[in-house]
């Protein structure tokens, strides 16, 4: 399934792929108080979580995050 996000269109596997990305590219803004992020690189899995890395510029920022069903149920940022 195809879903724009950041005004790039991205490919997921699966309509709550779509939302958990959204929904935590989302809250990395409103942590940050960033307008855009320029990237996201994501490591891990469902079950155990996925540790990320956003950037915007030369702007960066570590979190991690669990979801059920797309909707964000741990985020915690790490640096």
């Amino acid at each position: 399934m195809w879903k724009e996000i950041e005004r790039k269109n991205t490919f997921f596997c699966s309509s709550i792929c779509a939302d958990a990305f959204e929904n935590v590219v989302n809250r990395v803004k409103k942590e940050t108080g960033w307008k855009k992020i320029d990237s996201v690189s994501i490591e891990g899995n469902y079950s155990k979580g996925k540790d990320c890395v956003a950037t915007n510029g030369d702007k960066r920022v570590e979190y991690f995050f669990r979801h059920k069903d797309g909707v964000i149920t741990e985020f915690r940022v790490k640096s």
